[in-house]
């Protein structure tokens, strides 16, 4: 049973080393062999450019997450109600609930899609970097490629070190806390942005925001945990691929917020400062056309001037 567990994911994770390994390679022979960095920033730089080709890709996903999210916190409410009505048939709560997901198409696991599909690749580039540590190579990362990856330095610490496996050099300890620090504080700005800027205030209580607030807190501990047996070429990445999530994030909550969240207050006063100016004008104007419009009375008729005969006749 074991052996087929392990046969499974050997099938479905060697695609991924392959796309990994290949992505990685071509940009180093880009930033290397065109642009002429040397072999540490020019890893580094491969695995960053990794991680964008790797977002972007995601970006239909991401967009999708955003839309559940927000319908799942819009139908906080009606949940609301049906734990009032169902509280004490917990089957029947389930099976109501769940029918409204269905009636208005929202998943409720599809807020953890991107995150589901981006360990894959970070298992796939933590196994690339601790096989160059020991001079192996991956897929299309040869065993030469993969000796250059582990002799590539930034800041004089190899990539391919982590906390646990740096022995007595500090400077890679230093670096690799660093990065640890960055990729735990980006873990939970991004979840709290979520959760503060664009959450009406009906989604802050209930199931759900409870789930919410345990991930809040919750995943940057495991990361900062598990993140001392990282090799600083994956920190690397999860800290460029959290950054790339608070810019993305940051675009979507401005410029398309939940209807009823601070997010949104903030956009409908931006946006009644940015075309008041304009308004106060086209007022103005409207007033001043409705005033032309408007008929002018008929000037004042003067008398016809009388010779002195005709006063007398009258």
């Amino acid at each position: 049973m074991i052996d087929f567990f392990v046969s499974l994911g050997h099938t479905i994770m060697t695609p991924l080393y392959y796309v990994t390994s290949g992505i990685l390679v071509v940009f180093h022979k880009f930033y290397n062999g065109v642009l002429g960095f040397d072999q540490g920033w020019a890893w580094t730089l491969s695995i960053v450019s990794l991680t964008v080709v790797i977002r972007t890709a995601l970006i239909p996903l991401f967009v999708k997450q955003i839309k559940n999210s927000r319908n799942l916190q819009l139908l906080q409410p009606k949940v609301k109600e049906l734990q009032k009505k169902y509280g004490h048939d917990r089957e029947r709560l389930t099976q109501e609930t769940m029918k409204l997901y269905k009636d208005t198409g929202t998943n409720p696991l599809a807020s953890c899609l991107p995150l589901l599909l981006q360990m894959p690749i970070f298992l796939a580039l933590f196994r690339t970097l601790n096989k160059a540590a020991d001079g192996e190579g991956v897929a299309f990362m040869t065993n030469p490629l993969a000796r250059l990856l582990r002799d590539g330095q930034i800041f004089g610490v190899p990539i391919s070190d982590s906390f646990t496996s740096s022995g007595d050099n500090v400077s890679a300890k230093v670096l690799t806390m660093v990065l640890v620090v960055l990729m735990t504080i980006t873990t939970f700005t991004t979840q709290r942005q979520l959760m503060r800027k664009n959450m009406p205030a009906s989604a802050l209580t209930g199931q759900y925001a409870q789930q919410q607030k345990i991930l809040l807190y919750v995943l940057p501990v495991v990361f900062a945990v598990g993140g001392i047996a990282f090799p600083i070429g994956v920190l690397l990445y999860w800290s460029t691929s959290n950054l790339w999530t608070m810019g993305q994030q940051f675009y979507v909550i401005r410029n398309n917020p939940t209807p009823g969240t601070p997010a949104f207050e903030a956009k409908a006063a931006r946006d009644a400062a940015k075309h008041g100016g304009g308004a106060a004008g086209e007022t103005g104007s409207a007033v001043a056309t409705v005033e032309d419009a408007e008929p002018k009375p008929p000037p004042r008729a003067q008398p016809r001037k009388q010779t002195r005969s005709q006063r007398k006749r009258k």
